[in-house]
């Protein structure tokens, strides 16, 4: 409790909204690229706080809600399959895909288990031989490193039945892939967790290339406070870098024993994010060498034709081109008891956490 009151202390909050207020002198648009951080900015009503030079905008930051109806769909098909056992997270369950969810497949009978690590997947794999036991591996490089120590483990212990269907994805592309594509942002709010695995140095092109500015931060109202005035003191001084705030956690380098891992399991590959199509060099393919765990190359199945749903902007909203609440469905069509889109399933939503804190 003690650790939580030092960054929710509200003389500091107060300094750090003054200092922005004396500090912002021309219009900022700051986008943060981490479902952590559109969660926590809309629960800690930090819009409310900053003047009117300041905004802040959600980006492709939530893993499911950038993931494509076509995973969606083959994860569904591999359900439908009686020799195989779905792994999954808890916000995958829900996601719509073409027709159906992997939670409405359940219901029909389909062997889908909801999991909270690798290691429950690996313990299923090893107590039903006779199945395949495909883990759905979603997230950028905070949950990607697991995935890799899971297939490493599976190797390790001759669980051949275990399998993983990859839609990991990695952050930097599609940042660079905002700006060239023109939307209007000066500054990123640079992603906590996964700053945790990849250290700062990634996103150095940023700044050298683009000329806008990265603040790595942490997730409690004093982090994000602290990391809009850093911002917002770069973009007035016309100085872009790269800085960390969450220094308690994150390094420059980053965390070498996870990146190793990502490096002997995955190779990069291009890959569909919605609101941005296809990006090269974006997505997170298992090697040849661990094939074996591909679920992939060892399930053979037929997938429906994809279709996406009429009237959902979930692409424009994570794109910041649209504000959830401009969507047609927002509150009525969709809500988070019966979504239409992936951006109200998840908690880490800039829908779902618009819908709970700032209706």
């Amino acid at each position: 409790m003690k650790y939580i009151d030092e960054y929710r202390d509200k003389a500091v909050v107060l300094q750090l909204i003054e200092q922005i207020r004396e500090t912002s002198r021309h219009p900022i648009r700051i986008m943060e690229v981490c479902g952590g951080h559109t969660m926590a900015i809309q629960r800690f009503g930090i819009p409310s706080l900053l003047p009117e030079t300041v905004e802040l905008v959600s980006g492709p930051g939530c893993p499911v809600c950038v993931t494509s109806h076509a995973y969606i769909d083959q994860a569904i098909a591999y359900s439908r399959l009686p020799e195989v056992i779905i792994t999954t997270y808890g916000d995958l369950i829900r996601v719509p895909g073409s027709t159906s969810t992997l939670d409405r497949e359940k219901a029909k009978g389909a062997d889908i288990r909801i999991v909270y690590s690798i290691l429950d997947a690996l313990e299923i794999a090893k107590h039903n031989r006779r199945k395949k036991v495909v883990f759905l591996g979603i997230g950028f490089e905070t949950t990607s490193p697991a995935t890799a120590a899971g297939i490493i483990k599976a190797e390790m212990a001759g669980l051949f039945n275990f399998l993983v269907f990859s839609a990991h994805k990695i952050m930097p592309p599609p940042m660079a892939a905002l700006i060239d594509t023109g939307v209007n942002i000066q500054g990123y709010l640079g992603p906590g967790h996964v700053s945790t695995i990849t250290g700062s140095k990634i996103y150095d092109f940023i700044a050298e290339d683009y000329g806008l500015s990265v603040v790595i931060s942490g997730f409690e109202p004093t982090d994000i406070l602290q990391s809009i005035l850093m911002l917002v003191k770069q973009f007035e001084r016309r100085q872009p870098a790269v800085e960390i705030q969450y220094s308690r956690v994150v390094k420059p380098e980053g965390n070498p024993k996870a990146l190793a891992m990502l490096e002997e399991v995955f190779y990069l590959d291009k890959d569909w994010w919605r609101g941005l199509g296809v990006l090269n060099a974006s997505g997170m393919k298992i090697k040849g060498k661990y094939a074996a765990f591909n679920a992939e190359k060892q399930v053979e199945v037929s997938v429906e034709p994809t279709r996406e749903d009429k009237g959902c902007i979930c692409g424009e909203v994570l794109k910041s081109t649209a504000k959830p609440a401009e969507c047609k469905l927002f509150g009525k069509a969709c809500t988070p008891s019966d979504p239409v889109g992936a951006c109200m399933v998840s908690n880490e939503g800039a829908c779902a956490a618009y819908y709970r804190y700032a209706r």
